[in-house]
């Protein structure tokens, strides 16, 4: 009796995988075949368009201090005073020197005028006016020559004041009342708030490749889930030897947002391809094996069908599948976890790409 029982196990056990198999329910798409969006994603520093550390621009004793550390000064704005006592004395000699010229010009202007009037009633020598005009050209050029010196002088003093050569925030503060300034010494740190250029170094095999330079978007980490664009404002053609790499500055348009120079950022750079020669599926059709290889199920005729595939590029519209799935069958994107080869399935949706 006891081999009949193990000959009815036998039986069921062999009947069991004969069951019929229940049908998976799937989500797919079909692969794309377009021109592709080439990203490269890098990181960067913020930085100012214009970072100076402004000097006085002459020598002199600080009066007064308009700003510090953190004000934000517009363009021409006052930021810093020098005592101007000596200047101003200086101004006045140099104004009253002028105005004597001024006299000796006028009076012979007069003369001259005399001296046409008498020679037409043939009452005064030619000779007398050629001296009188020669005279006059004289008080003309001594008149020119102070006129110089009152607007050399006005210069001097009014580079006792300094202004904002743009509209920025300051920085850093170097100075205080009372100091004696020498010509060209750095008082304050003007940096500007806009427009922020973003630097980045682009490896080196990108540099040919900025002519198909489609658009860049730019994440900064100050303002996150925010996107804002950005235009390549130049690339330096001197690459770095030790990370193979040049860099590219970008403009970012701040679109409203608040950013500070020195705060990090992301930048997208797509790029345009013509390559039309490969697939691009969603990553949602990707599954890895344990050994690092990637396959991916495409349906046809109801049933599932594995593809061993070597990928290429992560691209804007999905991933490059370079060889290993066929063009015209759709793939799963949803329920494909737990698929086997081989397995019948049920299409729920074709989704659109």
């Amino acid at each position: 009796m006891a081999w009949l029982r193990l000959l009815l196990l036998g039986c069921c056990c062999t009947v069991w995988p004969l069951a019929a198999q229940e049908s998976v329910p799937v989500r797919v798409v079909m692969p794309q075949q377009n021109a592709l969006a080439q990203q490269l994603v890098l990181s960067g520093s913020l930085t100012a368009k214009q970072d100076a550390q402004l000097s006085s621009r002459t020598a002199g004793l600080v009066a007064r201090v308009l700003v510090d550390a953190g004000s934000i000064v517009n363009q021409g704005q006052p930021l810093l005073k020098l005592d101007t006592a000596v200047a101003e004395h200086e101004l006045a000699q140099r104004q009253a020197a002028f105005n004597a010229a001024q006299v000796r010009y006028d009076e012979q202007q007069r003369l001259v005028g005399e001296a046409q009037q008498l020679i037409s009633q043939q009452l005064f020598p030619q000779s007398e006016l050629s001296l009188r005009q020669a005279a006059l050209a004289e008080a003309e050029a001594a008149r020119q020559q102070a006129k110089a010196a009152v607007a050399q002088q006005q210069e001097i003093l009014a580079r006792h004041t300094l202004t904002a050569p743009f509209a920025g925030v300051v920085a850093k503060r170097f100075t205080d009342v009372g100091e004696w300034l020498a010509l060209g010494t750095p008082v304050l740190q003007l940096v500007s708030l806009s427009p922020l250029l973003l630097d980045v170094q682009v490896p080196q095999e990108y540099f040919s490749e900025l002519s198909s330079l489609r658009r860049i978007d730019v994440r900064p980490d100050l303002v996150p889930g925010v996107t804002l664009s950005a235009s390549l404002l130049a690339a330096v053609p001197v690459g770095d030897s030790n990370a193979r790499s040049f860099l590219a500055r970008l403009q970012v348009s701040e679109g409203g947002q608040q950013l500070l120079p020195g705060s990090s950022a992301s930048a997208t750079l797509f790029f345009e391809r013509d390559d039309s020669t490969v697939l691009v599926v969603p990553p949602d059709a990707l599954l890895r094996h344990p050994d690092g290889n990637f396959s991916v199920f495409s349906i046809n005729n109801n049933t599932a069908e594995r593809h061993l595939v070597k990928l290429g590029r992560s691209t804007e519209q999905g991933v490059e599948i370079v060889s290993g799935l066929p063009k015209q069958l759709p793939v799963v994107v949803r329920g494909n976890e737990t698929l086997r080869d081989g397995q019948r399935v049920q299409v729920l949706a074709q989704d659109k790409e």
